[in-house]
């Protein structure tokens, strides 16, 4: 809408010069904003279609056209924004050409009121568009939903993994936190709360390792992971300098579990300790 065209008109009235083709372009200034509103009513009906369109494509394409669609609705929500403060700021400036006028026109009267009904009509059609397109997002968003893969926890467990390899030692330990808590009844929450104990040893907090580490003996006995939070256990005692509770762990896993990985290391860590 050509604001300036409505600046000089309401300039001309204030000095008692305004004449019927003042009021000839504020009404093409009306009638550009219906076009522009019926532009955007068929651009969110192309939207919807789209939409439509999307759910009934493969997964792979759907996910391609998916951010496009996306932004063509913001898009649109940012024109109907601002077509809604036009259309307010047209109902004003007409209002302030009839204040302004010092000369009484039929004109104006006319213009008043053809400019009130379309305002009123134009804000019933902003609604509608504004529904609609809120409609659509929904449907986006539905559709995004139900494009995005299943949680697969094998996957998760070994990014989580990948990343305390890494050295991301606290966020791979959020990842196994979460991984419990999504997944609980995994086969691999056992393996999940040793590395949790495995990533607070390496980063010198020993007493809640041993907590951890502890959590692991207790709630999965002969497990895989057992002898490993045993081993790793004694250790952290060892580092505490409580040699008495090192040495009573590392006995215990030699006796419990003398074919596992971690007897030979505990058998030489028993050996140093005495």
């Amino acid at each position: 809408m050509k604001i300036s065209t409505l600046v000089i008109a309401l300039a001309l009235l204030a000095s008692g010069c305004a004449t019927k083709n003042d009021m000839q372009l504020a009404q093409q200034d009306i009638e550009e904003l219906k076009s522009r509103l019926i532009n955007a009513e068929k651009n969110i009906s192309q939207v919807t279609v789209e939409a439509r369109e999307i759910t009934e494509k493969s997964s792979r394409e759907a996910i391609k056209n998916l951010d496009t669609l996306r932004k063509g609705t913001a898009d649109m929500q940012a024109n109907l924004d601002t077509m809604r403060v036009d259309v307010q700021g047209m109902a004003g400036r007409v209002e302030d050409l009839v204040l302004a006028a010092k000369k009484p026109f039929e004109d104006i009267t006319l213009l008043k009121e053809d400019t009130s009904k379309a305002v009123a009509s134009m804000e019933q059609r902003l609604k509608k568009l504004e529904a609609s397109l809120d409609e659509s997002n929904t449907k986006i968003a539905a559709i995004a939903k139900a494009l995005e893969p299943p949680p697969n926890p094998d996957n998760n467990y070994k990014l989580a993994l990948e990343t305390l390899r890494a050295g991301e030692v606290g966020k791979s330990r959020d990842m196994f936190t979460a991984f419990i808590e999504q997944f609980p009844t995994h086969k691999l929450i056992p393996n999940a709360k040793y590395w949790i104990g495995e990533s607070y040893y390496l980063e010198k907090n020993y007493e809640q390792a041993i907590v951890e580490f502890q959590n692991v003996i207790k709630e999965f006995p002969g497990k895989e992971k057992t002898s490993a939070a045993m081993l790793k256990q004694a250790l952290s005692f060892r580092e505490l300098g409580d040699v008495k509770s090192a040495k009573f762990l590392l006995k215990e896993l030699i006796d419990k579990f003398p074919k596992s990985e971690e007897a030979p290391t505990a058998k030489e860590a028993l050996h140093q300790l005495k």
